[in-house]
């Protein structure tokens, strides 16, 4: 997925008339699932630093969020780890209030999150908030997304895509330079510097590979993790059974 989004990213950054992206998902039930945990870590680590200087996947979020363009995530179904990091990555949320399920469930499973919600989210949702999601790894549902500000609104399911297209159809009808000029001013009061995520993505690498996760993620592989299934569909349940 990184050498594809990264070439969408790029095409963002150097596209003249393109004003609004919109981040959905055609695979029912999800807007995108956490990092492959199957996948040898070289995959990853092996791939060049992109052009803020962070190592692959950060550098892309990172790019996304100070790209000349709006960004919108319209989240249907579960955005974990990753997904939740890409929604929040984008400068706007907006979510199935039946539907969607956001997660950063990594420090259950013995991981640090690495993908910039520990800088991104105490922006976002405030200090205490941002530490019930982390530290509790648990689902947060449409409604509780919105009241903490998580994303900008849930909506009724049936309304979503309206709403979004709108809103994107709207922002498009304006001036590129107004917005892409406005966009900067606020990414200057509001985003983390570049050069702060990547503690948390040395974090994340060096979790992965510590005993005490990889008994807990083989563990969450062994019940159907990355599988279509029960595991997948309620992670959070299945992450806080992990201890008991």
């Amino acid at each position: 997925m990184i050498p594809q989004l990264e070439r969408v990213v790029r095409a963002l950054e150097t596209d003249g008339d393109v004003r609004v992206v919109v981040f959905d998902s055609a695979v029912d039930g999800f807007f995108l699932t956490h990092y492959d945990l199957r996948a040898p870590l070289g995959d990853t680590t092996e791939l060049p630093a992109g052009p803020t200087g962070l190592p692959a996947l950060p550098d892309l979020l990172a790019r996304i969020s100070r790209a000349p363009v709006v960004s919108i995530a319209a989240i249907r179904g579960r955005a974990t780890g990753v997904g939740s990091e890409l929604a929040l990555a984008s400068d706007m949320r907006f979510a199935s209030r039946e539907r969607a399920l956001l997660s950063q469930w990594e420090v259950g499973a013995g991981l640090v999150p690495g993908g910039g919600p520990l800088e991104r989210l105490p922006r976002l949702i405030g200090r205490g908030r941002a530490l019930e999601v982390l530290l509790g790894a648990d689902d947060i549902d449409g409604e509780l997304a919105e009241r903490y500000g998580y994303v900008n609104r849930a909506l009724p399911d049936a309304d979503l895509d309206a709403f979004v297209d709108a809103l994107a159809s709207r922002i498009a009808s304006f001036d590129k330079q107004a917005i892409a000029a406005t966009k900067r001013l606020v990414d200057r009061a509001s985003l983390p510097v570049d050069g702060d995520l990547a503690p948390g993505w040395d974090a994340f690498l060096a979790s992965v590979q510590r005993p005490a996760a990889q008994a807990r993620i083989e563990r969450l592989l062994d019940e159907g993790l990355q599988e279509p299934g029960d595991v997948e569909n309620r992670l959070g349940h299945h992450v806080g059974q992990l201890g008991l």
